[in-house]
């Protein structure tokens, strides 16, 4: 199915929900509409049976954060643009139960960077920049930013990133521990598709629960870190994949997983 706005689109293939920024002359930058959409087009993969999401944008920038038109700053209070639709789209893909992929097409900066890095798997462009760029406007990092790069990167990379504002290339970034991968600009979408058909493979399940076990671990101690362990096991060894993957590996066969 294909669903979307002019500046969001949506679409589920072979169990793919591709999630696509697609306002280019605007540099995907974020309206209160995208950031809506982009929580109920993650919502919607849950509904459809997606066992991979894959987010990226049209054009030249994966996106350059909130899209600074007069009416931005409104009445001043940018905390409440905050918890009205960056919070609710930063929290979705946390919350996700699906593997998430962002595949950065070009820039990603401000919030839009704070979105890059949520991805789970992290594809870019060798032409593609990241951008901590809310200093260079007088504000402070938001969507989630200031935690991904200090998890990422540490106190140290992190600071200079938030303070100084400054373009970091794709592949220094890959250096930093921030993106998993960097390809060639023509190979990205190859790159993708191959990463993204890889997990809808496999058993979605367990993949949902690890991601939320690494979000555990980096939010708290060895103790929350095995009890969260603890629980998922238990839910992943009822599981019909838990099932066919012992069944396959006695077999010696490959596995034919259904996300169950």
């Amino acid at each position: 199915m294909t669903t979307g706005t002019d500046e969001l689109q949506y679409s589920v293939v072979d169990n793919i929900a591709r999630i696509t920024l697609n306002a280019p002359d605007k540099l995907n930058s974020l309206a209160p509409a995208m950031l809506t959409g982009l929580v109920a087009a993650i919502a919607q993969a849950h509904e459809d049976g997606a066992r991979c999401i894959v987010i990226t944008g049209t054009g030249r920038a994966f996106c350059t954060g909130a899209r600074l038109d007069p009416s931005f700053a409104g009445d001043g209070d940018l905390g409440a643009v905050i918890e009205k639709y960056y919070d609710p789209a930063a929290r979705a893909m946390a919350d996700s139960d699906i593997p998430i992929v962002t595949s950065l097409n070009g820039i990603a900066a401000g919030a839009g960077l704070g979105f890059a890095l949520s991805g789970d798997i992290v594809i870019a462009a060798r032409s593609a920049q990241l951008l901590c760029a809310f200093a260079r406007i007088g504000l402070v990092p938001d969507a989630g930013t200031t935690w991904m790069l200090a998890q990422s990167v540490g106190r140290a990379k992190a600071l200079e990133m938030m303070l100084l504002a400054e373009e970091m290339s794709a592949e220094d970034a890959a250096a930093q521990g921030l993106i998993a991968r960097v390809v060639d600009d023509e190979a990205l979408e190859a790159e993708t598709a191959k990463v993204a058909a890889k997990l809808a493979a496999m058993p979605t399940k367990a993949l949902g629960m690890i991601r939320k076990q690494v979000r555990a671990t980096l939010e708290g101690d060895l103790e929350n870190s095995l009890a969260a362990e603890r629980g998922h096991q238990t839910i992943a060894g009822k599981t019909h994949d838990f099932r066919e993957g012992v069944m396959a590996f006695i077999q010696k066969r490959l596995p034919s997983f259904k996300g169950e």
